[in-house]
């Protein structure tokens, strides 16, 4: 074999390695924090990460704030630690030092964050709804990935993803708590589309619930510290049923600061199929 064919076979051969090596890529943001991703797709001023390999597990970034795009490797095989004793599942939770410690972090009170996680999951940190939210502040797949959040059941991470969320739509919607809430609910696109809270049974119900949650937590002052416990399996189930008595009271009041009595709205959207948390 003459040195020009030996330089192809070469070359070809660490092409075919380098390929070999690649295992997806993590994008950077300006915040910070990393995404570890499967494919990408350009929409223009809006970059669409894929984090799995299923087409609707993605989670779209403002291209301007994506500062550096490694290719991932595959680390070289080490040998294999012996397993760490992993704690019992039943271990208990400080749940109001994760509560604390994600109040500092994000600047959201403790009082807010503890009323959406009793409406959310109601302290459960293994719950997981129907449309695939997890933990206490069901946090949706790609929400959590925004956030980075790698464990979304573990509840300190879960918590301080959560509140990082709820702080950056605080800030979209200036400090309008009922905003806010119908857009950590049923989606920010959503919360634009119809220019106030959308006309769903469950968001309506959802942000009723929150509030109510908020006014009891602030009149007892925050002063209650309690542990509560890894569930088992077959607790993780929660009820989804609205409160249609709350959902009425919170339609009237927004007919009332909208000028109409919202009755030709009730058979329409609240109809529609709305993906939520």
């Amino acid at each position: 074999m003459n040195s020009y064919a030996k330089t192809v076979v070469l070359a070809l051969l660490l092409c075919a390695t380098s390929v070999a090596c690649l295992a997806g890529e993590t994008a950077t943001l300006r915040n910070g924090f990393s995404i570890h991703y499967e494919r990408r797709e350009s929409l223009g001023e809006t970059t669409r990460l894929y984090v799995a390999q299923s087409a609707d597990s993605f989670v779209d970034v403002p291209t301007n704030d994506i500062i550096e795009i490694e290719a991932d490797k595959i680390a070289p095989a080490v040998p294999q630690a012996p397993p760490k004793a992993r704690p019992p599942a039943n271990r208990p939770i400080q749940l109001d030092e994760a509560l604390s410690a994600a109040s500092r972090n994000s600047g959201v009170s403790t009082d807010l964050l503890r009323s959406v996680v009793r409406a959310e999951s109601g302290f459960n940190p293994k719950a997981r709804s129907s449309k695939g939210a997890q933990g206490l502040m069901q946090l949706m797949p790609a929400t959590a990935a925004r956030m980075g959040v790698r464990d979304a059941f573990d509840p300190k991470e879960n918590l301080d993803g959560g509140a990082r969320y709820l702080h950056e739509l605080l800030g979209r919607y200036n400090n309008n708590l009922t905003l806010t809430l119908a857009a950590y609910n049923a989606g920010p696109e959503r919360v634009e589309k119809y220019h106030g809270v959308p006309p769903f049974p469950e968001t309506v119900s959802y942000v009723t619930r929150v509030l109510q949650n908020l006014n009891v937590e602030q009149r007892q002052g925050g002063s209650r510290s309690f542990t509560l416990m890894q569930p088992s399996p077959q607790s993780e189930r929660r009820s989804s049923a609205p409160n249609l008595e709350a959902i009425r009271q919170f339609q009237e009041t927004i007919a009332r600061e909208s000028g109409h009595d919202g009755s030709a709205d009730e058979a329409g959207p609240s109809s529609q199929p709305v993906e939520s948390n």
